[in-house]
Formats: C-alpha cells, sequence, structure tokens
C-alpha cells in the first residue's frame, strides 16, 4: 500500500518541478528577446547616424557639420542641384567623372566574370590537370593586404605608361577580386551534375557550346552575387583610384570627393550631396539582386 501510494504521488511531485523549468525557460527566452531587441536597436541607430549626418548637412545652405540643430533649421535641395547641375568649379567634371565610375566597374564585373567563370569551367569541367592548383594558387593573393601592394602596383603601371589611365585600376581591381570569383564558380559549379556536359558531347556539342549553353545559365544565381561583388569593390575603391589616377578627366568621383578638403573652407552641404548621389546607384543594384546574391554566396560557401 505504501508503495502505491509513493508511486501516485511522484507524477504530482514532478509536475509542478516541470512547470517551474518551463516558467524559467520562458523567462529566459523574454529576457533573451529583450536583449536582443535593444542590442539590435543600438545597432541600427549607430549605424544610421552618419547617414542621418550627410543628409543633414547636405540639406544646410552653408553646410555647416557643427550645427547644434538635429535638423537644419532651413533645409533647402539647393546642394543637390548644384551637384547635378556641376554649379560649382569642385563639380565641373562630375558626370564625365561619374561617368568613369561607371566604366571601371562595368569593366571589371564584366572581366571579373568572364575570367572566373572561363577558369572555373576548365578546372571543373574540363577536368585539367592539376586544376586544382590554380584555384588555391589565386587564393594566395589574400595572403598579402591589398594596401601593401599599392606602391609594387604603382611602379608596374608606371614602367608600362598607364599612369593615369582608367585600364590601370580596372586590372588592379580584376586582379584582386578574380581569385574570390574563382573559388565561388568552383563550388558551385559541383551542384551541377556532370551528366549535362557528358550528354552534350554525345549530342556534339563543343566545349563553347557546353559553356554558353549550359554552364552559364545553370551559374546565373552565383553570376549575379559574384558580379554584385565585384561591381561594388570597384564602386567603391579608393587607394588605387587615387594613388593611379591624378587629372579631373580621369579621376572617378570617390577620387574627386577628397578634393573637396583641398581648401581651408570645405563646402561640406556640396561633398555630403555628391555622396549620396553617388552612394544611390550601388544601393539600388544591392536590393534589385539581393535574393540571387545571398543565394549564390550561400550555394558556393555550403556546396563542397
Amino acid at each position: 500500500m505504501t508503495s502505491i501510494t509513493a508511486g501516485a504521488a511522484a507524477p504530482i511531485t514532478a509536475r509542478p518541478a516541470r512547470n517551474s523549468l518551463q516558467r524559467a525557460a520562458l523567462r529566459r527566452r523574454l529576457f533573451g528577446g529583450i536583449g536582443a531587441a535593444l542590442l539590435s536597436a543600438v545597432l541600427l541607430i549607430w549605424t544610421l547616424i552618419p547617414i542621418y549626418n550627410m543628409v543633414t548637412v547636405a540639406l544646410e545652405s552653408e553646410g555647416d557639420v557643427f550645427s547644434e540643430h538635429l535638423l537644419p533649421p532651413q533645409p533647402s535641395a539647393h546642394s543637390f542641384w548644384v551637384v547635378l547641375s556641376q554649379d560649382h568649379w569642385y563639380l565641373e567634371h562630375f558626370w564625365h567623372q561619374f561617368g568613369n565610375s561607371i566604366f571601371i566597374a562595368g569593366m571589371v564585373t564584366l572581366l571579373v566574370l568572364a575570367i572566373g567563370t572561363m577558369t572555373s569551367f576548365s578546372v571543373m569541367r574540363m577536368r585539367i590537370r592539376n586544376g586544382w592548383l590554380v584555384t588555391n594558387a589565386a587564393l594566395l593573393t589574400y595572403v598579402i593586404p591589398q594596401s601593401f601592394l599599392a606602391i609594387p602596383f604603382y611602379l608596374i603601371m608606371n614602367h608600362y605608361g598607364l599612369n593615369n589611365n582608367r585600364w590601370s585600376v580596372i586590372s588592379a581591381l580584376v586582379t584582386f577580386a578574380t581569385p574570390y570569383a574563382i573559388f565561388i564558380f568552383a563550388e558551385y559549379g559541383r551542384s551541377i551534375p556532370i551528366e549535362l556536359d557528358e550528354s552534350a558531347r554525345i549530342d556534339g556539342a563543343s566545349p563553347i557550346q557546353i559553356y554558353y549553353k549550359i554552364y552559364l545559365p545553370l551559374m546565373a544565381p552565383a553570376l549575379v552575387a559574384v558580379g554584385t561583388y565585384a561591381l561594388l569593390l570597384a564602386w567603391n575603391e579608393y587607394l588605387y583610384q587615387f594613388l593611379l589616377l591624378s587629372s579631373k578627366a580621369s579621376m572617378t568621383v570617390p577620387v574627386a570627393l577628397a578634393q573637396f578638403l583641398n581648401s581651408d573652407v570645405a563646402p561640406w552641404n556640396y561633398m555630403m550631396a555628391t555622396a549620396i548621389i553617388y552612394a544611390l546607384p550601388p544601393i539600388a543594384t544591392y536590393y534589385a539582386f539581393r535574393r540571387r546574391m545571398s543565394s549564390g554566396l550561400t550555394m558556393g560557401g555550403v556546396k563542397g
């Protein structure tokens, strides 16, 4: 009788203990959610403060960066109009320099995609002997920081007469972006069945036809991901553009923005308006392709 009573009391005593554990888990989850929300809010505010300052300075009529007002007392979009109309001696070549930025970013993107896909196709699909050495050796370029290679690149371009030439910047940026592209394309290409290539060869397709009609269409997510990466890299790069481009006719917008600081009284409102206008294309590109970009990078990094 005593054992029966003890057996019946065990579930009753275990139930309060289980309930207390559940309440403790709920409290931890609640506190964890509150902590994550607070941390997210802090990070969001920390991220938006520089953008907020850029907008407020751009809306100032005098470009005062030390204003004590949270909002400009008399906000005006005149600075943006000055930039778009090139109505300032710092901005007299703005659209030409904007075109230089587009040309460099576009050529870097095209060359990185072409070299990366051709290399990965040759190594992974054509089964070139010791092709793995190509992909591994390419990644060794990231052992040395890009800033350390700036002076050697400058001397090389000066030796070949490419100083103050947009192609010098393009060649440097392609050199840095291509190894990453080869790695992503090689890893992503593993998910494409090799049987597709073999079937195409049986039907008489040449390697070039397989590359254009089978390989590239199936690599579309990785192409978008790497293309967006190369575009943003070239668009936002400053060091090599500063070293290799010197004249106003050849320099890009990031280098031209630095010219605003040469005078004693810098027109900060024009500078911030220029920066905001220059930031619009990459923002639009990122949000247009962000889903394909994330899927391409995820597949390229996970497939093995």
